[in-house]
């Protein structure tokens, strides 16, 4: 167990700086659509759709498990954030999808909470299963 609680703890320290956190701090490029000082919205590297933005909380949160009380206002935010950049990308009245990954079995790759706007086009099955 105790070693268990290691490898938690050293994951934990890891998640304490990511890639997210130096675009925040704008210390590597990004293409930033948004920011105020909850949340900062930039446009993903790798779309996978016409419209492929990434809402992150300017607060390090590693996982949807990690999130708390504390962080509700936070959260609403990601979403009114989302509404309003779906409208500014004109997608909003066709259609859009909002995407949390958490952990490995999620999806999730980089260890700092992110939504994913993807719209611009029919984007098909959510789960092929």
């Amino acid at each position: 167990m105790r070693s268990q609680n290691a490898i938690f703890f050293k994951e934990k320290i890891m998640a304490a700086e990511t890639i997210f956190s130096k675009i925040i701090r704008k210390e590597i490029p990004a293409n930033i659509v948004y920011q105020d000082e909850l949340v900062t919205a930039f446009r993903d590297i790798a779309p996978q759709a016409k419209t492929h933005i990434l809402i992150i909380p300017n607060k390090l949160i590693p996982t949807v498990n990690d999130v708390t009380e504390q962080d509700e206002v936070t959260l609403g935010r990601l979403f009114t954030v989302a509404a309003k950049l779906a409208a500014q990308e004109g997608i909003a009245q066709d259609g859009y999808r909002l995407i949390v990954n958490c952990n490995k079995h999620g999806g999730q790759e980089v260890f700092h909470l992110h939504m994913h706007l993807v719209g611009g086009e029919p984007l098909g099955k959510m789960l092929d299963k």
